[in-house]
């Protein structure tokens, strides 16, 4: 897409402030949308985000709000629609994990990221589709995960999570179509961040030795494919997950 694809466009990523989120931030604003900076504790890397797409003549802000809270959603949305007169595209970044056997996780550790990774999605989609349609337009990608489609040992929660949200994006992509709302799902396998940074050389060669491509992907890997499917010009795509794994699971 060339520069400029999404001017005039007002987007708002959940957990923008690093990581992958982070990248798709500083892809949409180089795009010329108008991008609302999600983030719950991290003030600190939101706001070196925020400088660097200021930096490069960007549009962008920070909103901070805790998406598992029906209220603070609520709350920020009205903000944005009242500060812009609409909202074109929602990308559900913001997601957590706590690892661990499930014989011995506590429930409060299930509870905490069904809040996030499902809880945060369905607030934030109901409080974005109301605007989009009455708008008739609008853009919305969730981010799941490889581990939502193949399963990992250690993470049965998060994978349970992950798939569901697999589900909820066919449901809504259904739901919203006849609106003109697009409704999609990214799914990043092993990606270059500071977790996959600390594994020990063994560990990391394992995973590499299972992807097809032979390397782990970069944060602007997902955030192009988020790019590609808020483009105005994918407009005949929805209900859709599309994989970024490097071919670890097809």
């Amino acid at each position: 897409m060339a520069a400029g694809a999404l001017a005039d466009r007002v987007a708002l990523v959940t957990g923008g402030s690093r990581g992958i989120g982070r990248e798709i931030v500083l892809r949409l604003a180089g795009l010329g949308a108008s991008v609302i900076i999600n983030y719950r504790e991290s003030a600190e890397a939101a706001r070196e985000v925020l400088e660097q797409v200021l930096a490069a003549n960007g549009s962008a802000e920070l909103l901070p709000f805790d998406v598992a809270s029906q209220d603070q959603v609520d709350d920020a949305f009205k903000q944005v629609v009242d500060q812009h007169e609409k909202i074109d595209i929602l990308v559900n970044n913001a997601g957590i994990t706590i690892d661990g056997l499930l014989m011995r996780q506590p429930a409060p550790d299930w509870d905490r990221i069904i809040d996030v990774n499902l809880r945060g999605i369905f607030h934030c989609t109901k409080a974005a589709s109301r605007r989009m349609v009455r708008q008739r337009y609008g853009r919305i990608v969730n981010l799941t995960s490889v581990t939502g489609q193949m399963g990992n040992a250690g993470q049965a929660v998060y994978a349970a999570t992950k798939a569901g949200i697999v589900g909820f994006t066919k449901s809504m992509a259904r739901e919203l179509a006849p609106r003109g709302i697009t409704v999609n799902a990214v799914a990043p396998g092993f990606i270059e961040t500071e977790m996959t940074a600390a594994l020990d050389e063994d560990t990391r060669s394992k995973y590499l030795d299972a992807i097809p491509l032979g390397r782990f992907g970069s944060g602007d890997d997902v955030a192009r494919t988020v790019a590609f499917l808020v483009d105005p010009g994918a407009g005949y795509i929805t209900g859709q997950t599309i994989a970024v794994n490097g071919g670890l699971y097809m």
